[in-house]
């Protein structure tokens, strides 16, 4: 059964593929309707982010979590709370062996980034500096450095660029002797 719209009259067919004559029914007058969707969707905050209310433009930051057509928005510490997901920190430590003056290294570092600072050697037990603020390289002894940091994809891009920085560093080093 389907509907045809010949010479702008609709008509119904219902061919039923038997040998009767075919029927052909002249379609009612059906009134033409409209359906509109609101496209806005609302979430919900809980938790934490929901025990202060938000004031009209204020931004609110958190993970937006999707459940049956539900919207919630919840602090990083809830979400294994509501969810199956954990989070984890990850700490990463890579030790390079590198036989140059630690001052040369900082110096030239300096060079390539904005902000290389001292830390004071109660802290890193030894000669240190911090790049970033978020990545520490520690002069562990005369033919090695350890540089370490917290996983992000921030610290992972300024680790990548200071290895690739001292790995260039040293093939300067070496060309030279």
């Amino acid at each position: 059964m389907f509907m045809a719209d010949i010479a702008g009259v609709r008509v119904l067919y219902t061919g039923d593929y038997s040998r009767e004559e075919d029927c052909h029914l002249c379609a009612a007058e059906i009134l033409q309707f409209s359906l509109y969707f609101n496209s806005e969707k609302m979430a919900k905050t809980i938790r934490r982010l929901a025990e202060k209310t938000p004031e009209v433009g204020e931004t609110v930051s958190g993970f937006l979590v999707k459940k049956a057509f539900t919207y919630q928005i919840m602090a990083l510490d809830d979400l294994h709370v509501f969810s199956q997901l954990s989070t984890e920190n990850i700490s990463q430590r890579i030790t390079i062996a590198y036989s140059g003056a630690f001052g040369v290294l900082k110096h030239r570092l300096k060079q390539i980034f904005e902000s290389v600072e001292s830390l004071p050697d109660e802290e890193s037990e030894g000669p240190a500096f911090r790049v970033h603020e978020r990545l520490t390289v520690k002069y562990e002894s005369e033919k090695h450095i350890s540089l370490h940091w917290r996983s992000d994809p921030i610290s992972d891009m300024v680790s990548d660029s200071v290895i690739i920085s001292i790995l260039l560093i040293l093939i300067l080093i070496t060309s030279y002797c």
